[in-house]
């Protein structure tokens, strides 16, 4: 299959990145990417050319991202073979199938697939609720990217904390009120925790995302950043977000 051509399979469709023309093969009865994938590919610091590590890559979204934001080479780790396959497919279909690799596994097994110390940033969208946090859909490929059902938070940083070079960087999004259990976990794995950025859907609402990055072997000191708000208050994005589309 040559770039820009792709074969879809029953129910899949192909949604529009809106970034650099890119594109990506979804399906509707699978965990389907939402801002926060979009917030945390822009927020993570990434260098030109520098090697990307993302756990739970989905459907290969963030990478995408990332890619379009100077990085060399990117490498998702997706545990739902299904959405691995997408994610390779959306690769190809853009040509970037020579820079971003996906593996079907399990990061909770990362060493079997990756070797320690190697990659400059790693990124993450994780589930963000323990199980018995909340409803559990009964579509149990949407469930695990939503609950704790495979990775828990401490495994996540715990991959991370393996896969990282001394200096290197690790940036996840996840719900506010995990941020102690989050901060807790990065210090313990030897992350320090070093940008933190809150992000509101209106300026009248509590913060529902927390955007954070730390890294491995810095200093204590956390800078934090001006609040992201998503909608203004006649309900349209952002400034701050329709930037990111720029």
């Amino acid at each position: 299959m040559e770039p820009g051509e792709l074969t879809l399979k029953s129910g899949e469709r192909i949604d529009d990145l809106i970034i650099n023309g890119l594109k990506l093969i979804q399906h509707p009865d699978q965990f389907c990417f939402s801002l926060d994938a979009v917030l945390l590919a822009h927020f993570a610091s990434v260098r030109p050319g520098s090697t990307v590590a993302d756990l739970g890559t989905g459907t290969g979204v963030i990478g995408l991202l990332l890619l379009a934001r100077g990085a060399g080479t990117v490498t998702g780790l997706e545990i739902n073979s299904d959405m691995a396959d997408m994610a390779r497919r959306s690769a190809r279909l853009n040509g970037l199938e020579d820079k971003f690799t996906i593996l079907n596994g399990d990061l909770r097994q990362v060493k079997e697939y990756m070797p320690s110390g190697s990659i400059e940033l790693i990124v993450s969208n994780p589930p963000y609720r323990p199980v018995g946090g909340g409803y559990i859909n009964p579509n149990d490929k949407v469930a695990v990217a939503r609950h704790e059902l495979t990775a828990n938070l401490a495994e996540v940083v715990a991959a991370a904390k393996y896969l990282v070079k001394y200096r290197g960087r690790f940036a996840m999004v996840h719900l506010p009120e995990r941020l102690a259990e989050i901060s807790v976990a990065m210090c313990q794995a030897g992350i320090e925790p070093k940008r933190l950025q809150f992000v509101y859907p209106a300026v009248n609402k509590k913060p529902n995302m927390v955007l954070i990055e730390g890294v491995r072997g810095a200093n204590p000191g956390i800078d934090v950043l001006p609040p992201l708000i998503v909608y203004t208050t006649d309900g349209k994005y952002s400034e701050d977000i329709n930037e990111l589309y720029k």
